[in-house]
């Protein structure tokens, strides 16, 4: 039985607050407690490993869990870049940052495979990274350029993870497997960077919500919506976390909104948009010639 629509909208809701709630509370970690990134990207990860494991746990009984160590190298490149960014990035930049490199990444996998896009996606595409060399761009509002480097790396990791987790039959069992696989890498990372170890009881907590929270119940609850949702249609809800993570780092932040932010992230989710609405667009008229074709 197909999910009510109501019970896919919570769940959506809930899924995207929850992406966003990672960028928050990173950056409420990193700014306002003793924490260092190093630190709480392992904490984060274990934490999610753990909350992973035990929803597939409680879900199925299962303990065997499934995953590989190419995208466990990619979920730790996107944790690790992500947490040393929002060191010097405020909430929505690094947000939008994030989010940005995701989709481009994504857009340009399926042009180098071969996929077709229309003169309106063309238009899309290029609104969207002129939107981010905007952003980045030298000048007084400019991001930290180091920051936006590394988000701009942990954006491009996470779109490979995500194109790699596309046709995963059990993404959730993959994404806890690849979580624990992590551990052995955030491990290391945390031996090299042990003279800057620091750490006190808020950022550890900040670190836990991060992954037991945000991460692994945000993970399972946006997999369960999925179930609800057309592959455009979950894309498209993603244009609104850089929008929630702003709005937390000015409510819970203080940051300000700036002209040059809210301009880049215009161009940036405007043309995102093109290109998810186009392809909607040629994947009804591609659906219909098959069926015109079948039926004669």
């Amino acid at each position: 039985m197909p999910p009510s629509l109501l019970h896919t909208t919570v769940l959506t809701l809930l899924a995207l607050v929850a992406f966003a709630g990672n960028s928050v509370l990173c950056r409420v970690a990193l700014a306002h407690t003793a924490i260092d990134p190093a630190s709480f990207s392992t904490i984060r990860l274990a934490s999610g490993a753990v909350a992973l494991w035990l929803i597939v746990h409680c879900r199925s009984g299962r303990t065997e869990l499934s995953g590989t160590w190419s995208s466990a190298g990619a979920l730790f490149t996107y944790a690790a870049a992500f947490s040393f960014a929002y060191a010097t990035l405020s909430t929505g930049t690094g947000a939008l940052l994030l989010f940005g490199a995701v989709q481009v990444t994504m857009m340009a996998t399926g042009l180098w495979t071969g996929e077709r896009m229309t003169a309106g996606q063309w238009t899309g595409f290029t609104l969207a990274v002129g939107g981010l060399v905007a952003l980045l761009s030298p000048g007084l509002s400019s991001p930290p350029l180091g920051g936006s480097v590394l988000m701009l790396a942990a954006g491009v990791a996470w779109g490979i993870y995500s194109l790699r987790g596309r046709q995963l039959d059990d993404p959730a069992g993959a994404t806890a497997g690849n979580f624990l696989r992590t551990l052995p890498l955030a491990g290391l990372l945390s031996m090299t960077t042990w003279s800057w170890v620091r750490m006190d009881g808020p950022g550890i907590a900040y670190a836990v919500l991060s992954g037991a929270l945000a991460s692994g119940v945000g993970y399972a609850v946006w997999y369960a919506a999925l179930r609800g949702l057309t592959a455009t249609r979950a894309a498209t809800a993603q244009l609104t976390v850089p929008v929630l993570a702003a709005l937390g780092g000015v409510a819970f932040l203080g940051e300000p909104m700036t002209l040059r932010l809210v301009t880049a992230a215009s161009a940036i989710l405007g043309g995102v948009a093109l290109v998810l609405l186009g392809r909607s667009r040629t994947g009804w008229a591609a659906e219909v010639a098959l069926r015109r074709h079948l039926s004669d």
